[in-house]
């Protein structure tokens, strides 16, 4: 992901910004997109905004993500503003549109490009460091939630058919063992036996969503930790990011990924294992500041599921780590051999730990 300045400068003159592109480099943010930071002299100031080179190989459709991401980040705006919503710039991303009005730049290559306001003042963090941080996370994915509830005009597109369809990733879990593409299935024989021994989960919320019992809503879809942005001086939550998995989803999907990336002191890919743990205060703030904010629209078969939730999504991702792993790490960017099963491995021992607690887990949520 070397910054190529000819490249960049290409790009940035497609986009609605008046200035002179005087510094990029890259931002290291996620595993999937490519993307820069970069610095513009404009009107005697220094301004600073995101391009973002959109990964055809997980999102096939870029058009249909930043029809998504327009149609989101407007109402987003629009109910900010009924609210009276301060800082309106720094609390949802603002796309540059291209100069001829596009939401999104298609070079000759077939590289689809975009461009964000970089919201400056603000930091994110890739573990979490407080239980009031926790608290926050909570408070920002549930407001966010909320106010996607009346999106109109219509379902989203699906951008990612079946992304967190929890069935679908076991049986391509055991496709990937059955192929053993890369020869790495006895590399990986505990885990692979650890994912087999709870094929039960993979139904649960599933089977209770086809039969009407929990809704469909629009979610965001991949709610790490680090896709919150924290005020640097306040550490309030400010603007919830990354936006390309936000379609057609499950509320817990959303919850189970914050219990995941906020509860443990760990990274996801630590290879230390005796320091992975769910840690019971950060989930307590976790869901004090979700169900403050999502309190309100959740029905009474969420709520019983909330505990649930952070043992099957952290189970299906490191089944999705697994996967990749035995398929050749075809998904996932890695930095290193074996970083899959290294993280993979991570968040089977925080299933291990979620299970131990999970009776206490839903005990606190019923209180609230």
């Amino acid at each position: 992901m070397a910054y190529q300045e000819k490249q960049l400068q290409h790009i940035s003159r497609q986009f609605q910004i008046y200035g002179e592109i005087q510094h990029a480099e890259t931002f290291k943010i996620g595993h999937i997109n490519e993307t820069y930071s970069a610095t513009y002299a404009q009107g005697g100031t220094r301004v600073r905004y995101i391009h973002q080179k959109i990964n055809k190989n997980v999102f096939k459709q870029p058009p249909a993500v930043m029809e998504n991401l327009m149609r989101v980040t407007s109402h987003l705006r629009t109910k900010l503003e009924e609210r009276g919503v301060e800082d309106l710039t720094r609390r949802s991303l603002i796309v540059i549109p291209t100069r001829d009005g596009a939401s999104f730049y298609q070079n000759g290559d077939g590289e689809y490009w975009r461009t964000f306001v970089f919201i400056e003042g603000v930091r994110t963090y890739e573990s979490v460091q407080s239980p009031q941080q926790a608290f926050e996370a909570g408070r920002a994915f549930g407001e966010f939630q909320g106010l996607l509830v009346d999106l109109p005009g219509g379902r989203l597109i699906e951008t990612i058919p079946g992304f967190h369809h929890t069935r679908q990733r076991f049986n391509a879990l055991r496709e990937a063992v059955e192929r053993d593409h890369s020869n790495r299935a006895a590399d990986a024989h505990a885990e692979i036996a650890f994912a087999l021994a709870r094929e039960k989960l993979v139904g649960v919320i599933l089977d209770r969503m086809a039969a009407g019992e929990i809704p469909e809503r629009v979610t965001h879809n991949d709610t790490k930790f680090n896709n919150v942005m924290l005020d640097t001086n306040t550490g309030e939550a400010m603007c919830v990011v990354d936006l390309d998995t936000v379609m057609p989803g499950c509320a817990l999907y959303d919850f189970g990924d914050m219990v995941r990336t906020t509860t443990s002191p760990t990274l996801e890919d630590e290879q230390d294992l005796s320091k992975v743990q769910m840690q019971m205060p950060m989930f307590e703030r976790l869901a004090a500041g979700y169900l403050k904010a999502a309190g309100p629209f959740l029905c009474q078969a969420e709520r019983d599921l909330i505990a649930f939730s952070g043992k099957l999504i952290t189970f299906e991702i490191g089944l999705r780590f697994l996967t990749d792993f035995l398929s050749g790490d075809n998904y996932f960017r890695i930095h290193r051999s074996g970083h899959n099963l290294d993280r993979c491995r991570t968040q089977f021992r925080l299933v291990e730990s979620i299970e131990a607690q999970e009776e206490a887990m839903q005990r606190f949520v019923d209180g609230l």
